[in-house]
């Protein structure tokens, strides 16, 4: 899938500023809206991870709060953060690369579409056949991080 190429194109964009290397794109009429990539390190800013930058830049560019004729493309399974500015934004679609067992926020750990109080749920999908390109990126940043803690 072309978007997720651009997601992983963002997510290395996040890792030349030192940001763990997470991208998104948000698609409508099957063209790319907005672009997102962690920005947490770059502007000392904990909420600033790719989900809500695309969301940010793609409302911005809609003109409107929601997003619900939109889709998501996202190297990592959201967090519990993302997914809930997800669902906020009423995206239609949200499709991830890899799992996230440790922080993911809707196939793991918080689950949050599950619960009955959502508003808004996007449907879900993995995209496995990138799930060990951003995988292996995320492993090859935390391997160069940890080495240089140790230097």
């Amino acid at each position: 899938m072309r978007f997720m190429k651009q997601a992983l194109i963002s997510a290395i964009r996040a890792k030349s500023h030192d940001d763990v290397p997470i991208g998104a794109v948000i698609v409508h009429n099957d063209t790319i809206i907005a672009r997102g990539e962690n920005q947490v390190q770059k502007k000392k800013n904990p909420t600033l991870h790719a989900e809500i930058v695309a969301i940010n830049r793609a409302c911005k560019k809609q003109g409107t709060k929601f997003l619900d004729d939109c889709d998501i493309y996202v190297t990592l399974e959201p967090c519990a953060m993302c997914a809930t500015a997800i669902s906020l934004a009423r995206i239609r679609h949200v499709y991830y690369a890899a799992p996230d067992e440790k922080g993911g926020g809707i196939a793991h750990n918080a689950r949050i579409y599950e619960t009955d109080k959502h508003l808004w749920r996007p449907t879900v999908t993995q995209i496995p056949e990138y799930a060990d390109a951003s995988a292996q990126l995320l492993r090859e940043f935390f391997i160069a991080r940890r080495a240089a803690k140790k230097q």
